[in-house]
């Protein structure tokens, strides 16, 4: 086999371990292995319910996959039960996400690429909060949350606005505040987040169905916990911002009092009784792409991240070590990585385009690009087929792209350095645009190298 019929099999071996990792957890998928109908008797994962003892049946949520998991939940049901009006709801969803369901609402809570709270998203979430109060004990409601719930349910507890919300995310994540740090900060300025769905709701249970996007899969974390009832105070949120640096004026003054003011009464706990199931994580899309990668003939090396890693520039430099060290003669000829790294940006003045995944995968390019190697092939793509502000999902390169970027007189370290990697990989090629998935459990990394 020739150098480059060695470099096409490793790409094409690359991304097919990549999908079937993504596959694994398809929002679809994962529904149908946990919720069944047979005749009157409806199991979700361990609970089982007699739909002759339920009155209705509610659906409520949002995230990037949550349409999906609408879509398969109404599928469970026959044409006489939808056909009684007896399951309804409102999803909170991306608008690429939106298809007509029977009787499901998909609302359309924000564009493509926009993962930041909107007027549509807030007008959406009321309807849920009113939705579920108006619930009954006979009733049931499911809630299904994945990754990217945080921005499509605002609820801002007034006289907190929703532009003081929107300053506040942008403001935490550009200061590479973790998932964690951001979801602490979000639950405590809103009525949905942090048990704020189970308080308001009235039926006699709710399940939430939850798909995770977050490593080490804390379900108070995953989507801001609106089934999940908070303890944190709000004192913890506002030493999040003293953690990263910022305070008034950068940080809305309504924000900033409403978090310094001593709580008057503590919340009252939830009138139904709630439950909560994972359905699909990170964990189970890595052991899948293994499984994939073992049935190609490697030899896999699996990492996943238990909690918030460093950034972006930093889990590259040790993919790339590890890489290093394999290719030559170390175990294994493939890496199979799952995380979640964080974007230091710098000013928007400055600022190009890009996303976590590419910006790993840039810096590992910086890394190896006056490093002799033999074939490999580098992929890091988020399992959404979203990466930041882009419609890209990750970026690749492969052992031929440092003499293709010397060729364009391109300087990689500069795009780095303003995060400007879609850019970079663009002029390349090398961007990996799948489109939405209809999942969402974090980033998936596929190094596969030839032995020297």
């Amino acid at each position: 086999m020739s150098r480059q019929e060695c470099l096409e099999k490793l790409r094409q071996d690359a991304f097919r371990i990549w999908h079937a990792g993504v596959e694994a957890v398809f929002a679809a998928r994962l529904i149908e292995k946990h919720v069944s109908v047979e005749r009157t008797e409806l199991r979700i994962g361990p609970w089982s319910f007699s739909l002759n003892k339920i009155r209705r049946i509610a659906v409520v949520g949002g995230g990037k996959a949550s349409a999906a998991m609408a879509e398969a939940i109404e599928k469970k049901f026959d044409a006489d039960f939808l056909g009684q009006n007896r399951l309804f709801g409102w999803v909170n969803v991306p608008a690429d996400c939106v298809r007509p369901l029977q009787a499901i609402h998909l609302h359309p809570a924000r564009t493509s690429g926009q993962n930041e709270p909107t007027a549509a998203a807030a007008e959406g979430a009321e309807r849920i909060l009113q939705l579920v109060n108006d619930l009954e004990p006979e009733d049931l409601c499911l809630c299904v949350i994945s990754g990217g719930a945080s921005a499509l349910l605002p609820a801002p507890i007034p006289p907190i606005t929703l532009e003081d919300k929107l300053q506040v995310t942008r403001l935490l994540s550009a200061a590479g505040a973790t998932i964690e740090q951001l979801n602490l900060v979000r639950k405590q300025i809103s009525r949905i987040k942090g048990g704020g769905l189970a308080r308001s709701c009235r039926a006699g249970v709710l399940i939430g169905l939850i798909l995770s996007d977050v490593l080490g899969d804390s379900l108070a974390t995953i989507g801001s916990g609106p089934t999940v009832i908070e303890t944190a105070h709000r004192r913890k949120a506002l030493e999040v911002f003293r953690q990263l640096g910022l305070k008034p004026p950068q940080v809305p003054q309504r924000v900033w009092d409403f978090l310094a003011e001593p709580e008057r009464q503590i919340p009252a706990p939830p009138q139904c009784e709630v439950r909560n199931l994972l359905i699909g994580n990170l964990k189970l899309a890595v052991e899948e792409a293994q499984k994939e990668a073992v049935r190609l003939g490697y030899d896999p090396v699996v990492e996943l991240a238990a909690s918030s890693e460093p950034t972006a520039e930093e889990v590259a430099s040790q993919l790339v070590h590890k890489m290093l060290r394999m290719h030559r003669g170390g175990k294994g000829d493939c890496i199979i990585s799952g995380g979640e790294p964080v974007v230091r940006l710098i000013s928007p003045a400055l600022r190009g385009k890009g996303g976590r995944n590419q910006q790993l995968v840039l810096a590992a390019l910086c890394q190896l690009m006056h490093e002799p190697m033999g074939p490999f092939v580098f992929l890091s793509a988020g399992t959404d087929g979203e990466d930041g502000p882009t419609d890209a999902a990750g970026a690749w390169f492969d052992s031929d792209t440092p003499a293709r970027v010397a060729a364009l007189s391109l300087d990689p370290t500069a795009f780095l350095r303003r995060n400007d990697a879609y850019h970079f990989f663009d002029k390349l090629g090398n961007l990996i645009k799948t489109g939405f998935t209809e999942t969402n459990v974090g980033d998936l990394r596929v190094i596969v190298t030839a032995k020297e």
